[in-house]
């Protein structure tokens, strides 16, 4: 057992279940903890009011408060990570730093240098599996490659997974250390940012926030099939921020996955579930194998897809981002981004193919309007559900295959209360003609207080013409991959 290890948090703000935490508890006699506003993330901000930047700064003060009551404090620096955390880690004098493993690029890259000045200095870096469930070389083929098809990593997935991977992280030997330069969390204005309405969306920070919608989500699991494609049903669970920022944790939230009947009713709310939570493992896989895809198409012979540009693709993409596409529930979709941070997966989906296949922008445009938009943003769920609506990711859906606005808004919106929610022009609009209104005739029009073109807009394109334009545009790849 080593004298102190600094325990780095980055995107796992609790201070139970924590892999680094336990291990630094079972192998330290004093543990300190320490947290960066990095200015290599904050100085990337568009905005300085930013409700991603203040649900951390809310999380980290519960956590502060957390380890206090267990003895110890949340050492908050601001600077530059690189420089930052090997400084402070000299200054205390630990024998090593514990952090848990991220698989973005830029933050591996960032822990190497992190890494190689800590060793400079004869103090090493070790880092820990906990934002994902199994990663790395857990989930092998058989040739001992990555998978790049999701079923087979999932039957892989399930039959690798052990109790070991699902068990709360402990490790509570030794003493968290509060060490004198602990001065608490900085506010907001000490940070440089403004506050949000973060609240007011109803957005609790933090792993009180985590537990509270845990709760009430598993009261709803059992129905979490059948619900979840519907953005007007509560359906979903509202955690993704949480999982983004490691408020809660997935070991956690597998295990309580499996008691609700996971692997034992196949096809239920809980298997269902599951299911979502190794899609992001698998995305967290790719990331980390194929670094690439932060940048490109996961498979090359797409980025020879010559996608619409200039002042006319400017256009109906700004129009897309406004929500002024007139196709309701895609329009409805990206207010409700737009209002509060937050879209429903099956719109995530439905808006990425309208940009992608009825607009025929690229989709790496959409990929970084979401970045800048989503409270849970988070690269690897992001790149990997924007390819796989592009056809260009792994496993993804075939280029063929393109949602219709009008048939998915009848499906999965069919009185139209979602839409009516964020379009209230269209209040007043029959059930009949809600996911279509420019179908109306001009008397119907005025019968319900709505002109097309004024009141709300005509739709961008015609949805048949541009799915042709689409297979025409995707026929590239036919070539590219010809014998």
């Amino acid at each position: 057992m080593v004298d102190s290890i600094l325990v780095w948090f980055r995107r796992d703000l609790r201070d139970f279940d924590h892999a680094a935490l336990g291990e630094a508890q079972r192998r330290a006699r004093r543990v300190y903890c320490a947290f960066v506003f990095d200015h290599e993330i904050l100085d990337g901000l568009e905005s300085r009011s930013d409700r991603r930047l203040e649900f951390i700064r809310e999380s980290l003060v519960e956590l502060d408060a957390a380890l206090r009551r267990r003895g110890g404090a949340l050492l908050v620096r601001q600077g530059w990570a690189a420089r930052e955390l090997p400084a402070l880690a000299k200054a205390l004098g630990v024998a090593a730093v514990f952090a848990n493993r991220d698989y973005e690029p830029l933050a591996k890259r960032r822990d190497a240098v992190v890494s190689a000045a800590l060793a400079a200095d004869g103090i090493a870096f070790e880092s820990f599996k906990d934002q994902a469930t199994l990663d790395g070389a857990e989930v092998l083929t058989g040739a001992g490659r990555p998978y790049t098809v999701f079923t087979p990593y999932q039957k892989a997935w399930l039959k690798r997974l052990g109790e070991d991977d699902w068990r709360p992280y402990e490790g509570r030997s030794g003493t968290l250390a509060a060490a004198p330069a602990a001065r608490g969390v900085p506010g907001l204005a000490e940070i440089g940012f403004a506050a949000t309405d973060l609240r007011a969306l109803g957005i609790v920070p933090g792993m009180s926030g985590g537990r509270q919608l845990l709760a009430d989500f598993l009261g709803r699991l059992s129905r979490y099939r059948e619900q979840r494609d519907f953005p007007a049903v509560k359906g979903v669970s509202y955690l993704s921020v949480h999982l983004r920022f490691g408020t809660v944790s997935i070991r956690d939230l597998v295990a309580k996955a499996l008691a609700a009947g996971a692997l034992s009713v196949p096809g239920g709310g809980a298997a269902s579930w599951l299911s979502e939570l190794i899609w992001r493992d698998f995305y967290f896989m790719i990331l980390d194998r194929f670094p690439h895809v932060s940048e490109r198409a996961f498979k090359p012979a797409y980025d020879a897809i010559d996608w619409e540009q200039g002042p006319a693709a400017d256009e109906v993409f700004s129009a897309w981002c406004d929500g002024r596409t007139g196709y309701p529930l895609v329009d409805a979709a990206m207010r409700q981004l737009n209002r509060s941070g937050y879209m429903h997966n099956r719109l995530r989906m439905l808006a990425a193919s309208f940009l992608i296949k009825d607009l025929g922008i690229d989709w790496r445009r959409g990929e970084a309007y979401f970045a800048r938009q989503l409270n849970d943003f988070d690269l690897s769920a992001n790149n990997g559900g924007w390819q796989w609506v592009a056809s260009t990711g792994c496993d993804a859906q075939p280029y063929f295959r393109i949602f219709n606005p009008v048939t998915q808004s009848e499906r999965f919106d069919p009185a139209g209360k979602f839409i009516r929610r964020y379009l209230p022009e269209l209040a007043r609009v029959p059930d009949k003609f809600i996911h279509a209104p420019w179908r109306m005739s001009v008397s119907e029009q005025l019968a319900c207080g709505v002109r097309i073109g004024r009141d709300t807009p005509a739709p961008l394109v015609d949805h048949q013409q541009a799915r042709l334009r689409t297979l025409q545009r995707y026929a590239v790849v036919k070539r590219l991959a010809a014998p």
